[in-house]
């Protein structure tokens, strides 16, 4: 019996091996449920460019994770700063740490029953050592953490925000 499963296993990775290789690409989008947009994936090379905008639009970052509680408890805060910028240069960017075999389980409900202002992108980047102080020297990569920018000028948070009047008056700090 074993070796019969073992001849079966062999001949399935054989043929496995004659298929044409995917194409490396290193953002990969998942598909979710039509409420929901597809979400990208991508590694830190992906994601860099974001930081890298020199236009007169405010750019708001969210480091977080459906599995963060902290960083679930300040979302409303968001919607709320969202919404006092709608009619501003503001940009929102809501990067999520959660593990990409988790992303159908997990992450695509949460924003199907609490839709996020701006766009979602999934980070999926091993190596920490190298993108975590490429975002900000002084992070040390906990969750939340939030990034606003706008041309040269930039604040960092490596924090929760306890209520609106805190993460609205923090990000005013920038002006």
């Amino acid at each position: 019996m074993i070796r019969l499963f073992s001849c079966c296993f062999l001949i399935f990775i054989m043929a496995c091996n004659t298929a044409t290789p995917p194409e490396v690409n290193t953002e990969k989008e998942v598909s979710t449920a039509s409420v929901t947009p597809k979400i990208p994936v991508v590694d830190y090379d992906g994601l860099a460019p974001i930081f890298a905008q020199k236009s007169d639009t405010t750019y708001v970052i969210n480091f977080w994770a459906t599995w963060c509680k902290p960083c679930v408890a300040e979302l409303p805060y968001f919607l709320e700063l969202h919404k006092k910028y709608q009619d501003q240069k503001y940009k929102f960017i809501f990067v999520s740490l959660d593990f990409p075999k988790q992303i159908q389980k997990k992450l695509v409900p949460f924003l199907e029953k609490n839709p996020l202002p701006g766009d979602v992108i999934v980070l999926d980047d091993a190596d920490s050592n190298r993108w975590i102080p490429e975002v900000d020297p002084e992070w040390s990569g906990a969750i939340p953490a939030t990034i606003v920018y706008k041309g040269n000028q930039k604040i960092f948070a490596e924090k929760s925000f306890h209520d609106f009047p805190e993460l609205s008056d923090w990000v005013e700090t920038l002006k």
